[in-house]
C-alpha cells in the first residue's frame, strides 16, 4: 500500500478546546495537548485508545493519501461502500448490499438510508460519485487514480482526454450507486473498501478546497472524526456520534501515534503509553515472546519488502543483466533468519504467497545453489564493465528505522563480498524518501507494497507503465499488454494464468529486488478486546473495546 499534503499545526488553545475534559491512558492531562504524554493516564478511564502507527501519515485527504500509515487513520475517519471484514474479505459498509450483471460489467450498490456525515448530513450516492470523479481528475494529481482504471472512461480522464463527469459511476437516486466497467473486475467489492474511493463531503470541499481535511473544517462519515493532527507526533480522533452504527462503537477517543523507531515504540508500550503497537523490534523479539506471549500477534500479510531500481537513471536504466547480478547474490534466507527474525518468508517473487486464486511465481534462479548464482552474477557483473579495479558505485536510500538499517548493511555487505560493489547507505525520514523517489534522483531505494485488496492485480498494477506509483518507472509493452488482457478476461482460470505470465515477465526484467514477504506483528494490551488478524492487516478501531 504507498504524497505529502501540507498540514497546519493547531494552536494549543484550539487543541485544548477541542478535546478538553478527555482522559488519557496514563493521567488526567488533556489528550489533545501536544506536550501531553499518554503514559500518564487514569486507568479508570477505559475509552481512550492509543495505537502505534509507524511513520507519519502523508495526507488525510482520501483521494491524495498514499501510504499505509495514512490508510489506518482514514479507515477510522471514513467508510467506503464496503469495509474489510475481520477475515479480510469485503463486508458491507455504507452499502448494505450489491449485485453484478451477468457480463460482470455493471455493479449496483444499495446505500443505507441511516448513513450520516459527522455534521448530520445524509451520506448519499452522489458523494461517492464526486469522490471517484475527483480521484481520476488530473487536477487532483492522485497517485492512486489508476486503482479504478477498469471503470468506464477512467483511463481517458486520467490522460486528460475526457472530463471527470464522464466516469462510469452514476447515482440514479440517493440510495443507489451504479458502476459501469470497461472490463470485468471481480475484486470490485474489495476495491470499494480502499481509502481512495471513500466519499467526500461536497459542501466542505466546495467551501474549503484542499483545506477541507483540516481540523475544524473536516467532516467525515466513519466511526470517528478528526480533532487534531500534530505532525511528527500524533493524530487525534473522537467518536462520531452521527455514524450509522455508533451504538456498536466502544471507544470515545482515539490517538494514532507516529513513531518510526521500533525500540522506542516498544518502550512506550511497556510504559503504558500505547495499547497497540505498529510493529515489534526484531532485536528484542525473543524477550518479547517470553514476556508478552499472550499479547503478541503474528500472522501472514499481503506485503512485499523490496529494493527498487530507478530505471530512468544509469547505470541501471539500460542494464537489466546488471540488475539481475545484484539480485542473484542476495541470500534472502539469511536475511529473514538473521535480520528480520519474525517468521518472514524470503521473497523470490513479487506477489506474496496466499494471494487469492494465484500461484506464487519465482525468480528463475531461486532454486539454484548459491555457488552457481555467485558464478553467474560475477560473469554478468564483468560483462557490464565492472571489476575490482573499476567497482560499481551507487547509493542505496532508505527510511530511518532499526530494521531498514540492518537490512541495508547486510545487503551492502553481500554485494561487496560477492562482487566488490561499493554502496553508499543513506537513511532519511520516510516523507523525505518518498519525495526523493518522486524527484527521480536516486539510484536504488527501499520501499514496500501492501495489498489494497486480496487479488494479484493490486501487486501487478504497481509496475503498470501508467500507474502513478510505479516508483521504478518500469515500462514494458508486453507486461502492460498482459495486464490489459487479464483485465478483459471473464474466465477466472484464464485470467489467473495471464497474470502469472505477467509476473514472470516482470521478474525477468528485474526492475526491483524483492527481499521478503511481510508478517503482521503487533503487541496488543490485555485491556483491548475485539482484536482480530487478517492478511490485509486491517483492524478498525470501532471494533475494539478498552477495558478498565
Amino acid at each position: 500500500m504507498n504524497r505529502v499534503a501540507p498540514r497546519a499545526l493547531l494552536l494549543a488553545a484550539l487543541v485544548v478546546l477541542s478535546l478538553a475534559g478527555c482522559s488519557r491512558p496514563g493521567d488526567s492531562t488533556d489528550p489533545g495537548a501536544a506536550s501531553a504524554t499518554p503514559s500518564q493516564a487514569d486507568p479508570a478511564a477505559p475509552r481512550y485508545l492509543v495505537r502505534g502507527n509507524g511513520p507519519e501519515p502523508d495526507s488525510l485527504d482520501p483521494q491524495r493519501a498514499r501510504n499505509v500509515e495514512s490508510s489506518s487513520v482514514l479507515r477510522d475517519m471514513y467508510e467506503g461502500l464496503t469495509i474489510v471484514g475481520p477475515d479480510g474479505s469485503p463486508a458491507p459498509g455504507v452499502a448494505s448490499e450489491w449485485a453484478v450483471s451477468e457480463d460482470g460489467l455493471r455493479w449496483t450498490f444499495r446505500l443505507r438510508p441511516e448513513a450520516r456525515w459527522s455534521n448530520g448530513d445524509p451520506v448519499v450516492a452522489a458523494d461517492f460519485v464526486a469522490a471517484m470523479q475527483r480521484l481520476v481528475d488530473p487536477a487532483t494529481a492522485s497517485q492512486y487514480a489508476q486503482v479504478v482504471d477498469s471503470i468506464r472512461n477512467a483511463g481517458g480522464i486520467i490522460r486528460g482526454q475526457r472530463k471527470p463527469a464522464e466516469l462510469g459511476v452514476a447515482a440514479p437516486d440517493d440510495r443507489t450507486l451504479v458502476v459501469e466497467l470497461e472490463s470485468p473486475t471481480p475484486y470490485l467489492p474489495g476495491l470499494m473498501s480502499h481509502w481512495s474511493t471513500m466519499p467526500v463531503h461536497r459542501p466542505s470541499l466546495q467551501a474549503h478546497g484542499a483545506a477541507f481535511v483540516k481540523p475544524g473544517n473536516h467532516v467525515s462519515n466513519g466511526a470517528f472524526r478528526l480533532t487534531a493532527w500534530v505532525q511528527g507526533a500524533h493524530v487525534d480522533l473522537e467518536r462520531n456520534r452521527n455514524y450509522w452504527n455508533d451504538a456498536a462503537t466502544r471507544i470515545d477517543r482515539l490517538r494514532w501515534v507516529s513513531q518510526s523507531d521500533e525500540s522506542a515504540e516498544y518502550k512506550r508500550y511497556r510504559s503504558g503509553e500505547l495499547h497497540v503497537t505498529y510493529t515489534v523490534p526484531r532485536g528484542q523479539f525473543d524477550a518479547i515472546r517470553r514476556e508478552h506471549a499472550d499479547e503478541l500477534h503474528l500472522g501472514p500479510q499481503l506485503g512485499t519488502y523490496f529494493y527498487g531500481f530507478n530505471l530512468e537513471r544509469e547505470p541501471f536504466r539500460s542494464q537489466p543483466a546488471l540488475r539481475r547480478a545484484l539480485s542473484m547474490v542476495i541470500d534472502r534466507q539469511r536475511l529473514v533468519d538473521s535480520v528480520t527474525r519474525l517468521g518472514e518468508l524470503p521473497a523470490h517473487g513479487w506477489v506474496p504467497p496466499g494471494t487469492y486464486n494465484y500461484a506464487a511465481q519465482s525468480l528463475d534462479y531461486a532454486a539454484q545453489p548459491m555457488s552457481a548464482r555467485l558464478a553467474e552474477a560475477r560473469r554478468l557483473y564483468a560483462a557490464a564493465g565492472y571489476s575490482a579495479a573499476k567497482p560499481l558505485r551507487f547509493e542505496l536510500r532508505y527510511n530511518t528505522g532499526e530494521t531498514h538499517n540492518r537490512l541495508a548493511v547486510a545487503v551492502a555487505s553481500m554485494w561487496k563480498e560477492a562482487l566488490g560493489v561499493e554502496v553508499a547507505l543513506v537513511a532519511v525520514e520516510f516523507k523525505v524518501l518518498q519525495q526523493d523517489i518522486d524527484a527521480g534522483g536516486l539510484d536504488v531505494f527501499r520501499l514496500s507494497w501492501i495489498g489494497d485488496y486480496n487479488d494479484p492485480y493490486t501487486f501487478l498494477q504497481y509496475f503498470k507503465g501508467d500507474f502513478g506509483i510505479n516508483t521504478s518507472r518500469f515500462r514494458d509493452a508486453r507486461y502492460d499488454a498482459l495486464l490489459q488482457q487479464a483485465a478483459r478476461e471473464v474466465d477466472v482460470e484464464k485470467r489467473r494464468l495471464t497474470l502469472e505470465e505477467a509476473e514472470r515477465v516482470l521478474l525477468a526484467a528485474h526492475p526491483l529486488i524483492p527481499l521478503y514477504f511481510y508478517v503482521n506483528k503487533h503487541l496488543v494490551s490485555p485491556r483491548v478486546r475485539g482484536w482480530y488478524d487478517n492478511v490485509l492487516n486491517v483492524v478498525y478501531s470501532k471494533d475494539l473495546e478498552l477495558l478498565p
